[in-house]
């Protein structure tokens, strides 16, 4: 691989690690993605272009509006922000403008609402490039993503003679709660592609390891809940106070009594709970943000119901009123065994690398997975990578890929397919 392809994702990762922006805030991350994009001569559509309104979860029009003032504030153009109509993501198309089937590839590009470690032996803090948003962090590899969905854009539009048909990058928001596949597939951007690829970097695969992903993934929702109680004096009157955030203590305990299902795996967790006015005030609002997951459809929706139930039953104990509102949901990926030999075929020929076994983990959940689905059940093949990395756990301050290694594998992944699949003949 030209050298070139790695500085120019090393740096691509690097300048995205320092600015990370949670889900459908990222309207930095679009600007800087949809600049290499044009500069490169791609069709380019952004926004709500490529977004299903409808099918929008988990979208806080308040974070929005300040990450668009923040994004300004940072150099944006006011005639970008504009454009995007209030939504994040990007899409480039590219026609070799000859015949050959369709494939897309998709990237995310959102970061995790984690403080980066402030250990000086930590690499971005060695090098310059830890995140400069306290509290927010691309804690999970997907400035990595972007970085190998930009490389391979250019690398398309410089082999375009050897190619044929066309391609489609997908630049996903708000995978983080299982949000931004939801709305772009709906809009129906993946329904005509024949071939669809995804991947992660890290999970399962240590460094140098790839595999290709015949199953997993947890079917998960998200939800945000808001309880509304009775404020009262604490200690004049505080049987007129109906306290939300003892409703919301309730509620977390019952949740984490959800029965497990003999159908499969299932993962519970409130994630966050804020309530409260004040010392001497009952308190009268609380929200939650909480999830579940299961093995299959089935087992999730087991555990969800029980969500619903558990609030209606604090409502009635507490005399609070809740309000459940879903914010995010995934489903578990859904096999293609006509696309796992091409990608091992592919794989099988990068140097320094160790083909793993299929990999079928349900640890953790993918919005690729709604994508992938939408793809095969239009008479495509998809499929779903990983390529490794050494981290001590996503989601965590400390989390680190090795970009220098990880990012060229998983670009001769991507390419390599490219080239099997809408190469010459």
């Amino acid at each position: 691989m030209a050298m070139d392809f790695v500085k120019e994702m090393v740096e691509a990762r690097r300048c995205l690690h320092k600015r990370p922006e949670e889900g459908w805030t990222e309207f930095e991350t679009t600007w800087f993605i949809a600049k290499r994009l044009k500069a490169l001569g791609l069709q380019v559509t952004i926004g709500k272009a490529n977004i299903c309104e409808s099918e929008v979860l988990g979208r806080d029009p308040v974070l929005v509006s300040d990450a668009m003032k923040r994004a300004a504030a940072h150099g944006v153009p006011e005639d970008f922000l504009k454009a995007t109509e209030g939504y994040t993501g990007a899409v480039a198309r590219f026609d070799t403008g000859k015949p050959g089937p369709t494939t897309a590839f998709r990237s995310d590009i959102d970061c995790v609402l984690v403080r980066e470690t402030d250990n000086p032996e930590h690499l971005p803090n060695k090098l310059g490039f830890a995140s400069e948003r306290p509290g927010f962090m691309h804690a999970c590899g997907h400035d990595g993503h972007t970085a190998v969905g930009l490389a391979v854009a250019h690398w398309l539009v410089m082999n375009k003679d050897r190619l044929c048909g066309r391609f489609i990058l997908i630049f996903q928001p708000a995978e983080e709660g299982v949000r931004g596949a939801r709305a772009m597939a709906a809009s129906g951007l993946v329904d005509h592609v024949d071939y669809f690829l995804g991947g992660h970097v890290g999970g399962d695969a240590k460094l140098g390891e790839i595999a290709v992903m015949d199953g997993g993934f947890l079917a998960s929702t998200k939800f945000d809940v808001s309880i509304e109680g009775t404020p009262a004096h604490a200690g004049n009157s505080p049987e007129l106070g109906h306290s939300a955030l003892m409703a919301a203590c309730a509620a977390s305990l019952m949740i984490q009594g959800i029965p497990r299902n003999s159908h499969g795996e299932t993962r519970v967790s409130v994630g966050k709970l804020e309530a409260g006015e004040g010392r001497n005030v009952i308190p009268a609002h609380a929200k939650l943000q909480m999830e579940v997951r299961g093995e299959t459809m089935a087992v999730n929706q087991f555990m969800a119901d029980y969500v619903y139930d558990i609030f209606a039953g604090v409502d009635k104990a507490y005399r609070v009123k809740s309000t459940v509102t879903k914010a995010g949901e995934s489903e578990t990926l859904m096999p293609c065994p006509e696309i796992y030999p091409v990608l091992e075929k592919v794989m099988a020929k990068i140097p320094g690398t160790k083909l793993l076994p299929r990999v079928h983990s349900g640890a953790g959940s993918e919005d690729c997975a709604l994508f992938i689905r939408r793809v095969i059940e239009h008479g495509g093949k998809a499929g779903f990578v990983l390529y490794g990395c050494n981290h001590h756990g996503h989601h965590r301050p400390d989390f680190e890929i090795q970009d220098e290694i990880s990012l060229p594998i998983a670009f001769r992944i991507f390419t390599g397919f490219a080239e099997e699949v809408n190469g010459l003949k």
